[in-house]
Formats: structure tokens, C-alpha cells, sequence
């Protein structure tokens, strides 16, 4: 997988996911726009990509605001001249909290991030691909995009949601040369995996951590670096003619019946 020559632009580059996808694309001689809401996250990933010897920037967005999307992709024209391959990555976890008792304004965040913020990108981002004519977006969606689960009803719908954003997109640019496909995974060694086992279970977090592992065939958490490594196929040209699918990392538990809701 050689991306030299190529432009990579990343959302929710800051964090365990986007930081080893940005480090991927790097190290493979793309060039890399660091996207993310939290400035000093998004500056570390820039900061290890330059320790390995790879060019990234950084740009500050809140991709919930159509502006703010056009800042980070005119950020990126700027620097770079082109998108070849965008992640389409950012995301929150929201609370885990049953439906009935659900907060309406932290299911609007969670919708608003997880689902506006990949259209919004799309929106804005395909156009510069179709003028190109040539690129590769991957979405990330989620098990959670599989199959329900409880106390997480934005998460869920949201990640749903991305799989209908997915399929709807590649169908649109497909002719055009440009390929869409979203990656699902299952539990991931994150930041965001910590903050809802905290929230499952309080008192013991790391009891939650076992208990989910136990249901995974390959008996642990994915890590961020073999998310990456399936974001990097779907972004080159070893998957030349695969768009509008998913592909699930979650160490086999969804073929074996599980029914996960959790990732990143």
C-alpha cells in the first residue's frame, strides 16, 4: 500500500483511531491533514507523524458546522492541492443511558457529531474528489451499526445512520471513479472504550473491560493500529473495486453471535 504522491485528510485525527490511521498514511508517503475538535490532541498526532519522518498538518474544526467543513477541506486545498483519501472519522460516544430516560440534548451532540459530521463531510468533500475525478472515503461506522444494544440509543441510530450515508454516497459517485466504504469496528484498546466501561460500571471498570473480551473469539479488544490497517486497504488501490460495503474488526464476536454496541 504506497501512498506517495497522495493526500490523506482525517477527522477525529486527535484520537486512538485517527492517530494510527494519520501515522499509516505517513509512513506510506502521504501527505496528512490532521483534523479535530481538540487542538492539542490533533497537535500530538501532527507531532508523531514529524518523529517518523512523515508530513502532517493540523487544522482545528467542529464538524457539526458546515463552515467550519469547508475551513478544514479549503485548510487541506491550501497545503496540499488535492484529497485523494478522506477518514471520515470523528465521533462521540454520548452516555449510556436507557432510551426512556435519555437526555434530548445529548442525543442531539451525539446525532450531530456522529452522523451530521460525516454528511457534512461528504458534502464538501466529494466535490473536490469529483473534480479530481479519483479518491477514497472511508467512514467509520461501528458494530454498533450492526446491531442494537442497550443504554445507547444516539450511538447506535448514529452509527446505523453512517452505513445509510455510506451506501447512498458510493452509489452517487461511483461512476465518477470514487469509491466509499465504511469500516465497523468492535471494542477498540481508546479513550472512548475507557469512558464506557467507567460508565457500565463505576465501580469496576476493568471488570467490564474482561467481561467484553470473554465474548470475543479472538478473547480481547481490537487496537487502533489494525482498525488503521483496514482503513489503509479500503483507501488504496488493493481494494480497486470494492465501494458501498463495510468492513467489521471486532475480533469475530459479531460472527458468533454477539450482538456488541460499543467501539473506538
Amino acid at each position: 500500500m504506497d501512498f506517495t504522491g497522495k493526500v490523506a485528510l482525517i477527522t477525529g485525527g486527535g484520537g486512538g483511531i485517527g492517530r494510527a490511521t494519520a501515522l499509516g498514511f505517513a509512513l506510506r508517503g502521504a501527505k496528512v491533514m490532521v483534523v479535530d475538535h481538540d487542538a492539542e490532541a490533533g497537535k500530538v498526532t501532527t507531532d508523531v507523524v514529524a518523529q517518523r519522518g512523515g508530513d502532517a498538518k493540523f487544522v482545528a474544526a467542529d464538524v457539526t458546522k458546515s463552515a467550519s467543513v469547508r475551513d478544514y477541506v479549503k485548510a487541506t486545498l491550501d497545503a496540499y492541492g488535492r484529497i485523494d483519501c478522506f477518514f471520515n472519522n470523528a465521533g462521540i460516544e454520548g452516555k449510556v443511558v436507557p432510551i426512556q430516560d435519555y437526555d434530548e440534548a445529548v442525543f442531539d451532540q451525539v446525532i450531530a457529531v456522529n452522523l451530521k459530521g460525516v454528511f457534512l463531510g461528504l458534502r464538501y468533500v466529494l466535490p473536490e474528489m469529483l473534480k479530481q475525478g479519483s479518491g477514497t472515503v472511508v467512514n467509520t461506522a461501528s458494530v454498533a451499526g450492526l446491531f442494537g444494544g442497550p443504554g445507547m440509543p444516539a450511538y447506535v441510530a448514529s452509527k446505523h445512520g453512517v452505513l445509510g450515508l455510506t451506501k447512498v454516497a458510493s452509489s452517487d459517485v461511483a461512476p465518477h471513479g470514487i469509491r466509499v466504504n465504511a469500516v465497523c469496528p468492535g471494542p477498540v484498546e481508546t479513550r472512548m472504550m475507557r469512558s464506557l466501561e467507567s460508565q457500565r460500571n463505576p465501580n469496576d471498570p476493568e471488570g467490564v473491560h474482561r467481561a467484553y473480551s470473554a465474548t470475543m473469539p479472538t478473547g480481547r479488544y481490537t487496537l487502533p493500529d489494525e482498525v488503521a490497517g483496514v482503513v489503509l486497504y479500503l483507501s488504496s488501490e488493493l481494494s480497486g473495486n470494492v465501494t458501498g460495503t463495510h468492513i467489521v474488526v471486532d475480533g469475530g464476536r459479531s460472527g458468533s453471535g454477539g450482538a456488541p454496541a460499543t467501539r473506538r
